[in-house]
């Protein structure tokens, strides 16, 4: 099965979140800087990524997707937070940029 990824990104505020899946996280959140996809990120500008999760099944991070959907926020709050404490945009860590043609790999 193919890899995948969940992810969040939010605004400057961290006040709404867009949960999402992908196949390829540095070309989804390039897509996402970019303005290309979904109307939702673009209305709320949520172009920062705060958390990600993967999966060797692509199927697991659909599964994943739709629970994360489904929780509170204060759920996805704690979530993040195991991670990333801070809510940083995640983005450099993973040396996304808005031209990224980057592979995870990588």
């Amino acid at each position: 099965m193919k890899n995948a990824y969940v992810y969040i990104i939010t605004n400057k505020g961290r006040s709404t979140f867009y949960i999402g899946v992908t196949n390829d996280l540095w070309r989804r959140i390039a897509d996402h800087n970019n303005g290309i996809g979904s109307k939702f990120v673009r209305k709320y500008k949520l172009f920062d990524l705060i958390y990600y999760e993967y999966f060797s099944d692509i199927r697991y991070a659909i599964k994943r997707e739709k629970q994360l959907k489904n929780w509170h926020r204060e759920w996805k709050i704690n979530l993040i937070k195991t991670m990333n404490p801070r809510f940083r945009d995640l983005k450099m860590d993973l040396n996304i940029t808005s031209d990224s043609k980057v592979s995870a790999s990588s």
